[in-house]
């Protein structure tokens, strides 16, 4: 990867912290309703899968999926604006913060409902059969989802009708307050393809290099070989599940030793180790974010409330 690709990552990863952060700010001012759940944590998944897709590679998540969105290019002006339910999101203020879309951008969505996305994914891949292309499917999940019917129909079917899915788990160790020992009979999720006969992996969540490499791979086996991949990510989330989560499940203890790991800071090393950047040069990146976060912020609070005739608009396609 060249240095200028892995300056936009550490860029991609420093704006997804910073618009969490003034997300969960706006959230705690009442200025964002609903539910919203932060990427804080395990910014280096989405970053590492999206950077090694092709712009014609299909992406779709669940309800954690701000960091998503501005990984696939959509602005922080129009993530903030839809956090906020303004016109000037991307889905005009009414998908909000578990629903965030771009068709444009190839993004088919986050899904609230758990592993409800599953299915829609291996849809998406069948599509692309029909079509006799060979686009890739990227489904991201949590640990939770694995352990839900739609879970195991989708992965049955991609594996029996050679869908091009890299299924990618995020396994950030908890599914809201239940860890994975108390949830999955297995820990290492991935297992869980073995019984379909799929080819798996697993990789360091945290790193964001890691993950790039570990993605880049499977998907050029399954462009290659037109069959399914399963992907396990470890990570962690630092904040919540959810914003009104008190986090009595988990010792502080554990999650101050997950954020030595913090995998800003392990690609910030990385980049100065490797001679990729300067310190100069990455306080710059980090400036320039915190000055974008702060107008985007700006932008969403000035911008208008969805117009009342909005409500009836968009329900079915012309």
């Amino acid at each position: 990867m060249k240095k200028e690709q892995m300056l936009d990552l550490y860029y991609q990863m420093v704006l997804i912290r910073r618009v969490e952060e003034r997300g969960a700010e706006l959230y705690q001012a009442g200025k964002i309703g609903g539910f919203m759940h932060l990427y804080i944590g395990q910014e280096a998944v989405s970053t590492g899968l999206i950077a090694a897709r092709e712009p014609r590679d299909r992406v779709i998540t669940a309800y954690r999926d701000h960091g998503v969105a501005l990984n696939c290019g959509i602005s922080a002006n129009e993530v903030m604006a839809e956090l906020l339910g303004k016109s000037t999101g991307m889905l005009k203020g009414k998908g909000g913060s578990m629903h965030m879309a771009s068709v444009e951008k190839n993004m088919w969505g986050g899904h609230a409902i758990v592993g409800g996305h599953l299915p829609v994914a291996a849809g998406l891949a069948l599509g692309d059969q029909y079509a006799k292309n060979d686009n890739i499917t990227i489904c991201m999940f949590g640990d939770g989802a694995t352990n839900i019917g739609y879970f195991h129909e989708a992965l049955n079917l991609s594996k029996t009708w050679g869908l091009r899915v890299l299924w990618v788990c995020e396994n950030n160790q908890y599914g809201m307050g239940t860890s994975v020992e108390r949830a999955s009979a297995v820990t290492d999720i991935r297992q869980k393809a073995e019984g379909y006969g799929m080819k798996n992996g697993q990789v360091d969540g945290m790193d964001v290099m890691k993950v790039y490499e570990a993605a880049t791979e499977a998907m050029d086996y399954i462009r290659r070989e037109g069959q399914p991949y399963f992907l396990e990510a470890d990570t962690y989330r630092f904040r919540g599940h959810s914003m009104g989560d008190p986090e009595r499940y988990r010792k502080s203890e554990e999650v101050k030793k997950w954020q030595e790991e913090d995998p800003i800071g392990i690609f910030n090393k990385y980049l100065l180790d490797h001679k990729a950047a300067t310190r100069k040069g990455l306080d710059e990146i980090e400036a320039r974010v915190e000055e974008e976060t702060q107008k985007a912020v700006e932008f969403a609070e000035s911008s208008p409330e969805p117009a009342l005739e909005e409500l009836f608009a968009d329900i079915y396609a012309d």
